[in-house]
């Protein structure tokens, strides 16, 4: 549990998913989908690394999928749940180094130019899938439009996240895996923080 623990606040998804297995998977996914504190969890990375981990047979592909959609999802449906009891406050809460109001106001826009469709969309960009669920709790949204998108999100990231890494691990020889684990999921990783670093920017220049 230690080691597990230790490599969630390092944020190393292969260290994070040799040590946690489906258990730990289910909830980093959950904590990243729907809780403040999973904002900066490397959800993208993980699933692509697990799926990668499915290829050579650590997973299987099946189990790995039910497990991390249904996290998603119930991390999902917690966070609008969140949103709808202290939503509002969020609003009136200062700035610290893991929470920012810019955080709110970019979600924000995401809904006024993509409206529920927000719900989907969000699960591609890191900070604004964890952030998502809880504005449409706090919102007018109704829970029965917010599960519809919640699920069809879930599926689309969930299980096409990791049948991509399947599909890439497949193709390499088993004993050769581990080899080009570590340069692959490096390049995950950097691609999967391009969405907060360009926000960030975004951001800095006041857009």
């Amino acid at each position: 549990m230690l080691t597990f623990l230790l490599a969630c606040i390092h944020l190393d998804p292969i260290a994070i998913l040799q040590t946690g297995g489906y258990v730990g998977i289910a909830l980093l996914v959950f904590a990243e989908s729907g809780l403040l504190i999973g904002m900066f969890l490397p959800g993208d990375s993980l699933l692509f690394v697990a799926g990668l981990f499915a290829g050579s047979g650590f997973f299987a592909i099946g189990p790995l999928m039910t497990v991390v959609v249904v996290a998603a999802v119930l991390g999902d449906s917690a966070g609008y749940w969140f949103g709808s009891k202290v939503g509002d406050h969020l609003y009136e809460r200062k700035d610290t180094w893991y929470f920012k109001q810019e955080y709110l106001a970019r979600t924000e826009r995401f809904y006024k130019t993509y409206g529920g469709r927000t719900i989907i969309l969000a699960r591609f960009v890191p900070i604004v899938r964890t952030i998502a669920p809880i504005l449409a709790g706090a919102g007018s949204m109704t829970y029965r439009k917010f599960i519809s998108y919640n699920v069809i999100g879930g599926l689309l990231w969930g299980a096409g996240m990791t049948a991509f890494g399947f599909f890439l691990g497949s193709m390499f020889p088993e004993k050769d895996i581990e080899k080009y684990l570590a340069p692959i999921s490096l390049v995950i990783i950097v691609i999967s923080l391009l969405p907060i670093l360009i926000n960030l920017a975004h951001g800095k220049r006041g857009v």
